[in-house]
């Protein structure tokens, strides 16, 4: 559907950079963030044996301190997926093992490793415990280090309606179960209920999906994996 209108909900610089590949495809974006990440402080490095380190997200990685990761560096990095990866490696990781894209078989990917039975956890304060759970099931020792927070972004009426712009959405792209929180409410305003009348709803996991409420269920699509590119193949093939 050409010059249909997405509503982009990230957090920013990734909003503006999806904003950009929408565009692309000829798409209208609307750039409405509703979750943010920032930065914690980390008051405790990891001391004794490290045989890796563990990523889930980008965010963990880009928000750490610079000592931390200089301590780091010089272990393995187990990233759970090609961008992640991509950042490990440029923030100075020599050795980098890159996952599948999801937490559990990156677990796996560490667990299958007989040398390995203490993992440095870089992650956020908002994140599933499976992860976690499964090495701990296996024997291997976590330690976890927070370096960000994921918080949601609330907006004046005013705000809101200046973004939105009065036009009806097409589309909607939900990267978290905490935006989809977020968006579940603004679907509950009635006052701006109707601008979302037949929009579909394209989420970047089934998780994701499910913390989705106040849209109808035939209208929600999950991208086939967790990945950007797959969630806007999703969206094209819909529209």
């Amino acid at each position: 559907m050409a010059g249909a209108r997405v509503l982009v909900t990230r957090p920013e610089p990734g909003a503006s950079k999806t904003a950009r590949r929408l565009e692309e495809a000829g798409f209208s974006p609307v750039i409405l963030p509703l979750s943010r990440t920032v930065p914690l402080p980390v008051g405790i490095f990891p001391t004794g044996q490290i045989d890796a380190v563990a990523a889930t997200s980008v965010n963990a990685l880009r928000h750490a301190p610079a000592d931390l990761i200089a301590s780091l560096a010089c272990h393995r990095c187990f990233a759970v997926g090609a961008k992640t990866a991509a950042v490990a490696r440029e923030m100075g990781f020599a050795a980098i093992v890159e996952g599948h894209g999801d937490a559990a078989s990156l677990a796996d990917m560490l667990l299958g490793e007989p040398d390995i039975a203490n993992v440095v956890y870089l992650a956020g304060r908002v994140r599933r415990d499976g992860f976690e759970d499964r090495l701990a099931g296996g024997g291997i020792k976590i330690s976890v280090i927070e370096t960000y927070d994921t918080r949601p972004v609330k907006y004046m009426p005013d705000e809101l309606d200046a973004a939105l712009d009065g036009g009806t959405i097409d589309a909607v792209l939900l990267y978290s179960a905490k935006a989809a929180e977020g968006f579940s409410n603004l679907l509950a305003d009635p006052l701006r209920h109707s601008l979302f009348e037949s929009a579909r709803y394209f989420c970047l996991s089934p998780r994701i999906a499910a913390a989705l409420s106040g849209g109808s269920r035939s209208r929600i699509f999950t991208a086939s994996k967790p990945t950007e590119d797959d969630l806007l193949a999703r969206l094209i093939e819909v529209l």
